[in-house]
């Protein structure tokens, strides 16, 4: 069976244009009535801009979609249960065997039962409670000519992308600072190294060894983590939203299956594994398509961000007396 690709509808809920006032901010759509609200209410009074409603009126809001999501666990309990899992047409199956076969997937993928096929979008849950709008609007735009499932494939799992560039400053002898327009941005992982696996560098004298400190971005394939039937949408929100924006149905992602506790610890990130009851077993989660029913999402102005890392470091230098040597 070939996948399916995609359908259209109208949408009920309409993301509201950014105004001219607001160039040095986004747009950032929030799913209320979820918890927790201590985060909600800070994050709308520490990062909104032009000016904060009365704390009581963002309770009163958060209550109402709380409500909601009540009235939902009765009309679609078991909702987020069985969501489709669809294999890749042929046409994709030449890509996914690449993307297996690339070291972001080996060394990601390499600890759970994994697999790579289509899945049904607007029934993920969302672990991510907050989307960037005009992030996902610059996506959306890219999908507007994908109309081939080897386009779909690519867009969902890239292995060749171009990437935010990465600023650099020594802010002193042993502290460094690095930071990306991009949220993907992060501290990759510290390696030792030979001196031949570094080139174009210029040292004092023979280098014995090299420590790397490495910094960049994610594997930044769209997945899923996979439990009792359920589908939690991992890595890839900006995405999985503007294809569902764009009335995509299903979209080939990296699915990875759990079957216990200690195996989810391996996948999932910090707010699944808070509450994975609230996840994988309650009869209602939040879904992806939440985040397009006015009643429950709510699109706040707030500044643009920039990633940071800062690297410090510290050595310290002394003599042991080799037991091993037999002196």
């Amino acid at each position: 069976m070939d996948a399916p690709l995609s359908w259209s509808r109208d949408r009920d809920f309409q993301v509201p244009e950014k105004p001219d006032q607001f160039e040095n901010t986004c747009r950032e759509a929030w799913l209320l009535g979820q918890p927790p609200l201590e985060d909600y209410l800070q994050f709308v009074e520490e990062m909104t801009t032009g000016g904060t409603p009365l704390r009581s009126k963002l309770v009163d809001e958060w209550r109402a979609a709380n409500d909601y999501y009540g009235e939902l666990e009765k009309k679609e309990a078991g909702i987020a249960d069985n969501v489709e899992i669809v294999d890749l047409d042929h046409a994709m199956r030449p890509l996914a065997r690449d993307v297996a076969a690339d070291n972001r997937f080996l060394r990601a993928c390499d600890t759970l039962p994994t697999r790579i096929a289509m899945v049904e979008l607007e029934r993920l849950i969302v672990g991510q409670s907050h989307v960037n709008v005009d992030h996902t609007d610059r996506l959306a735009a890219r999908l507007a000519d994908t109309t081939t499932s080897e386009a779909l494939f690519r867009f969902c799992l890239p292995l060749d992308r171009a990437e935010a560039p990465v600023q650099m400053r020594k802010m002193d002898s042993s502290k460094f600072m690095l930071w990306s327009a991009s949220s993907d941005f992060r501290f990759q992982e510290a390696a030792l190294l030979r001196p031949d696996q570094v080139a174009r560098i210029e040292p004092l004298g023979p280098v014995g060894g090299i420590i790397g400190l490495m910094t960049g971005y994610g594997s930044n394939f769209l997945s899923v983590i996979e439990s009792d039937g359920r589908l939690v949408l991992h890595n890839g929100h900006h995405r999985a939203y503007a294809l569902v924006e764009r009335g995509f149905t299903h979209a080939p992602a990296v699915i990875q299956t759990v079957t216990r506790m200690d195996e989810l610890k391996l996948a999932a990130g910090r707010r699944v594994l808070a509450d994975p009851a609230f996840y994988f077993k309650s009869a209602r989660p939040p879904l992806l398509k939440d985040f397009f029913d006015p009643i429950i999402c709510k699109v706040l102005q707030v500044p643009k961000f920039i990633s940071v890392v800062e690297i410090s470091f510290e050595v310290n230098e002394y003599r042991v007396k080799d037991f091993a040597s037999g002196a």
